[in-house]
């Protein structure tokens, strides 16, 4: 019987995920949710659907039934089964290889910033407006667990999931045996999951490990974290408008950095989502989760995953209204709630959470980590 339960629940629940809203960046407590075997709820927006990354709050954990997880043992099977095969091997790279994180010259120019035509028009994304910036560096691509690694062991530095204790995952990237002690989801989006010990040496909790993802982005920092990594190297985070320009990579009013088709000539340029989300990434990219920060081609200005692999901090405030008028060197909002992320991560699928776009963009609070959160760094000077 428990079984049948559980199954019809599934249902349920898959039923339910085309009307998914995660759209609103406060989560009250009238919102928040108890999941159990005759009441699961999601609410419902015809504009868009998310991933729900961005309602990463501590705030927003409900209890859960673990018997009617949103994952169901043969989803999870389906999600992680050709990793669990050792299919993220499929492009080469050296986990002993220490890649320095070089910084590219962005010049000085013109662009226009946003979209007259938004995808998804609660996220702030248009109007399109001109912007004008002085030229500034950036690296060419996500700080590594590799790099974050020395700044830790240079200064003793304490990440914020580290002294929270926890920090959010999602399920389908959980073992068995991590998930069958969590009794909290995000009311929001039920996939994410606050996991006790996980931060950025334990991505999917304490028994993972980032002894062979040296090369990959380094994820669970928060933006005071990503903030305190830029001035021990001497660099900042970019604002979202030197963010934007750069994944642009000199092209114009185009949707990705290399151009408007996702994948021209049949290539992948970025790690996202293949398949049915939440329950089945079919890796059809070569990766189920996060990649080495220098896979696929780099854009126009020598930049790696501008989009997908993971979201990246910028440095400003989050607003979703915008002037039109011509803006130079535009820091954002003076003050908020919310910082501005933007790039999209492996999670994002189009069906779902299209916002692997030069354009789009959102947001979490400043003390927020995740296992798709990273960012890379940004200065006015030549390091």
């Amino acid at each position: 019987m428990g079984i049948l339960v559980g199954l019809s629940c599934w249902a349920f629940i898959i039923m339910c995920l085309n009307n998914v809203d995660c759209t609103h960046s406060e989560i009250i407590a009238e919102d928040l949710i108890a999941v159990s075997e005759t009441d699961t709820r999601a609410s419902s927006d015809s504009e868009s659907s998310s991933c729900g990354c961005h309602s990463l709050k501590r705030d927003t954990v409900v209890n859960i039934d673990r018997k009617v997880s949103l994952l169901s043992e043969q989803a999870a099977v389906k999600y992680s089964k050709r990793a669990n095969d050792g299919m993220e091997v499929n492009q080469e790279h050296s986990q002993d290889l220490d890649i320095p994180n070089k910084m590219v010259l962005i010049p000085a120019g013109e662009f226009l910033m946003g979209t007259n035509n938004p995808e998804i028009p609660q996220d702030g994304e248009g109007p399109q407006r001109r912007v004008h910036l002085d030229q500034f560096y950036i690296d060419i691509h996500e700080v590594s667990n590799q790099e974050f690694q020395k700044f830790v062991n240079a200064t003793n530095y304490v990440t914020e999931a580290e002294k929270f204790g926890d920090s959010f995952v999602f399920e389908g990237l959980l073992s068995e045996a991590v998930k069958s002690q969590i009794s909290q989801a995000v009311a929001a989006a039920p996939w994410w999951l606050p996991v006790k010990g996980a931060n950025w040496r334990h991505p999917e909790g304490p028994d993972s490990t980032i002894t062979d993802r040296l090369d990959h982005p380094v994820l669970h920092v928060s933006w005071s974290d990503a903030t305190a990594y830029c001035t021990w190297a001497g660099k900042r985070l970019p604002t979202e408008a030197e963010w934007e320009y750069a994944c642009r990579g000199g092209l114009s009013d185009r949707l990705f950095p290399w151009g408007n088709k996702l994948h021209p000539k049949g290539q992948h340029y970025a790690n996202l989502w293949q398949g049915e989300f939440p329950v089945q990434n079919t890796g059809e990219d070569g990766y189920t989760r996060t990649s080495p920060v220098m896979s696929f081609p780099a854009n126009g200005y020598g930049l790696y995953n501008m989009v997908g692999n993971a979201w990246e901090w910028t440095s400003d405030w989050w607003s979703i209204h915008h002037t039109t008028d011509e803006l130079h060197n535009p820091k954002g909002p003076a003050a908020g709630h919310d910082r501005v992320k933007k790039g999209g991560s492996y999670m994002c699928h189009k069906s779902y959470c299209y916002r692997y776009r030069c354009a789009a963009r959102s947001q979490n609070t400043p003390d927020s980590s995740a296992s798709n959160l990273g960012f890379r760094c940004a200065s006015h000077n030549k390091q």
